[in-house]
């Protein structure tokens, strides 16, 4: 397989990565034939997931809207991906062009996509960290971008439901809580086999592919959503599907497998 320039050394371009799938699925040219494969699979069995992540987009965008709103100009993107049209630093900065940015992810891709979109950009940064180890976040010399004695947003969106109970995602959660001011927001996007207008068997395969490329990928309730949101009081309409909350257009046309999931945002007291 030829690697293309945007490619950095040393990933393996043979393994599917979620961030490239994600990248496909919103339309993007950041993926390869191997994350296509992947996704097309997916999409066999649950054919609305594009839908799903266009509507995860969307919520992101009118979160984003919405701390700016309450004052905050200050956002830290856990689980970033690759960048795309609509991303948090292009929203917030559209509105506020000294909005601050952190994007932090694990990917390699996503972290050199996100250098590179990010190069000009005094304001936005990207961090190469991991969600399991907020210390490695908090501490990060890219961290110095944000004044944590101030009001920040954490964005966890579409990224929780990669992360098995085992690595302790509701302690991951607590402890960057934990690090912000009062007044914080939590902005969180979780799948789940809540609302999907489709069998668990057909939802079930699609989860089987994730596991499959060794992303397994946890389907988690309203109760066990609701519980990242210890320590956040939820603004209105609470723990909802994506295009309940706070919607732009109307809700009855959209895509029923956009209802899938949870989406909420939690402010710190």
């Amino acid at each position: 397989m030829e690697r293309p320039a945007w490619a950095p050394r040393g990933i393996d371009i043979s393994m599917p990565s979620v961030s490239r799938i994600y990248d496909y699925y919103l339309g993007g040219s950041h993926n390869f034939e191997v994350d296509r494969e992947a996704a097309r699979k997916a999409i066999g069995f649950l054919p609305g997931l594009p839908a799903i992540m266009k509507a995860n987009r969307a919520f992101m965008r009118r979160a984003v809207n919405f701390a700016l709103d309450d004052g905050i100009t200050q956002f830290l993107d856990i689980g970033s991906g690759i960048p795309t049209f609509g991303n948090v630093h292009e929203v917030a900065q559209a509105a506020e062009p000294a909005a601050r940015v952190l994007y932090v992810d694990h990917d390699p891709v996503a972290v050199a996509h996100s250098e590179a979109v990010l190069a000009e950009n005094d304001n936005a940064v990207v961090m190469a960290a991991d969600l399991r180890k907020p210390q490695q976040i908090l501490t990060g010399s890219e961290a110095r971008l944000l004044d944590l004695d101030r009001p920040v947003a954490l964005l966890l969106v579409a990224v929780l439901h990669f992360l098995e109970d085992a690595d302790k995602p509701y302690e991951a959660v607590a402890e960057l809580r934990d690090a912000l001011a009062p007044g914080s927001l939590l902005i969180l996007t979780h799948a789940s086999y809540e609302g999907i207008p489709a069998t668990e068997e057909q939802a079930g395969g699609a989860v089987g592919v994730y596991r499959t490329i060794r992303n397994p990928l946890v389907m988690r309730g309203r109760a066990e959503t609701a519980r990242f949101f210890d320590g956040f009081d939820l603004v209105e309409p609470g723990l909802v599907a994506m295009p309940e909350w706070r919607p732009d257009t109307p809700v009855a046309q959209a895509d029923p497998f956009a209802f899938s999931g949870f989406a909420g945002v939690g402010r710190k007291a």
